[in-house]
């Protein structure tokens, strides 16, 4: 049985996150957890209540066993970015990408259900 979680436009580029993702990916639930709780990234902290949202949603719809769950799947794509613009020299200006991420968290227990 698969559980998903996801946080959309969250504020981080994608490239960031997907180093504190791939730290993760197909770790135990525990594990996880432990791992992004003391990890000094800021994608960890999002990525962390993104896990532990599929957690609760397993325990609470699925009634699925905390302790047999793993992190499945750990999916960080690209969201519209904000396109600021910034002062140059002699007139000029400067495009500013801020990037954002949509984040998709999938926690299995292994079972075909």
């Amino acid at each position: 049985m698969e559980v998903t979680a996801k946080l959309k436009y969250a504020r981080i580029s994608p490239q960031k996150c997907r180093l504190v993702a791939d730290v993760v990916r197909g770790a135990p639930v525990g594990n996880a957890i432990s791992t992004l709780r003391f990890m000094p990234k800021k994608g960890a902290d999002m990525v962390l209540k993104v896990l532990e949202s599929a957690v609760a949603n397993a325990e609470n719809n699925n009634g699925a066993d905390i302790d047999e769950l793993k992190v499945h799947r750990i999916m960080i794509d690209t969201a519209p970015v904000l396109k600021r613009s910034s002062s140059r020299a002699k007139g000029r200006g400067a495009r500013i990408v801020k990037r954002n991420s949509h984040i998709t968290v999938v926690v299995s227990d292994g079972r075909k259900d």
